[in-house]
């Protein structure tokens, strides 16, 4: 048994559980990476979330911006591996996506997956579903989305999805989340 590795670990998660319940104050959510996605996501594209958070279909509205109005299901995915899990019955009208580094969905033996956003994507919901269904692809947890759809739905860092365009304002926040080396100087 290593005793040291284990003390240090449990130093660390002393840590964690310091800096996690800071944002679980902030957040008003426990700090989970769904939670926090949830928070982010509704700071930076006005997202009238629901009061509670068992709503296994929507997370919220959005309140403003060319979809105002439409519910949507928000995702937080620190990393990138193709994959979005998708609700069924109910379906909101559009996926909110945000993801990590790219990666394949390969074994997470001896990975990290840093808490970062480097794209957001946003997807109709029911195209998103019909291209799996008409694929013969599952529809629910870990459904495949080719590499295109991701190519199509982005709307951050490059704007490809015309259907939200990001705000000055909204790109310098998601650009908080990045790794700090990627970071543009604060003016």
């Amino acid at each position: 048994m290593d005793h040291e590795a284990l003390r240090r670990v449990a130093d660390l998660l002393d840590e964690r559980n310091r800096v996690d319940g800071e944002i679980a104050a902030l957040i008003q959510r426990p700090m989970t990476s769904g939670h926090l996605g949830e928070w982010i996501a509704a700071e930076i594209f006005d997202i009238a979330l629901e009061k509670s958070a068992t709503s296994a279909a929507l997370d919220g509205y959005f309140r403003s911006g060319p979809l105002q109005h439409r519910s949507v299901n928000v995702k937080w995915y620190l990393q990138r591996e193709g994959i979005v899990d998708l609700t069924s019955p109910t379906v909101p009208d559009d996926y909110l996506v945000m993801t990590g580094p790219t990666s394949a969905a390969t074994s997470s033996h001896g990975r990290k997956r840093p808490w970062r956003i480097d794209s957001v994507y946003l997807f109709d919901a029911t195209q998103l579903r019909d291209d799996l269904v008409a694929r013969g692809r599952k529809v629910g947890t870990a459904s495949s989305v080719r590499a295109e759809l991701w190519a199509q739905a982005e709307i951050y860092p490059e704007p490809a999805n015309s259907r939200w365009v990001l705000t000055e304002d909204q790109v310098e926040a998601l650009r908080l989340f990045t790794p700090a080396a990627k970071r543009p100087p604060v003016p």
